[in-house]
């Protein structure tokens, strides 16, 4: 599986992005789960949503609950994240990521084998 990461961009505080994670070379099976993490110069690589299509739940990070969305076009083989509200804490490159099953948690990198490019998001305030 091939993840291309797209529509990062400048955008104000307040302001919203969507960004896209486009699946090619194998279809996204229901049994996949897709997870968006973000890295900052100098930090850690971070968690910021997931959703397990198969059973319809989705995770976000307390620093995003409530502004962030994450979506699946399964037509498109597209996994979305609606970002809303944002805040100058949110700049960092994006990434998307896909793991064919989840051993023990959905916020940790080593669940993933597949991951996309980063997509830079820059929130000016």
């Amino acid at each position: 599986v091939q993840l291309q990461a797209s529509g990062g961009g400048l955008v104000q505080a307040g302001g919203s992005l969507r960004l896209s994670c486009a699946a090619s070379g194998r279809t996204l099976s229901s049994g996949t789960t897709i997870g968006w993490f973000r890295q900052t110069p100098g930090k850690e690589r971070e968690f910021v949503a997931a959703a397990r299509f198969r059973y319809i739940t989705t995770y976000y990070a307390d620093s995003v609950k409530g502004r962030f969305t994450i979506s699946r076009d399964n037509d498109k083989n597209t996994v979305y994240l609606q970002m809303n509200s944002l805040k100058p804490e949110d700049t960092a490159v994006y990434y998307c990521a896909a793991a064919r099953s989840i051993r023990d948690n959905v916020r940790r990198q080593a669940e993933y084998d597949y991951w996309g490019q980063g997509t830079q998001v820059t929130v000016s305030s």
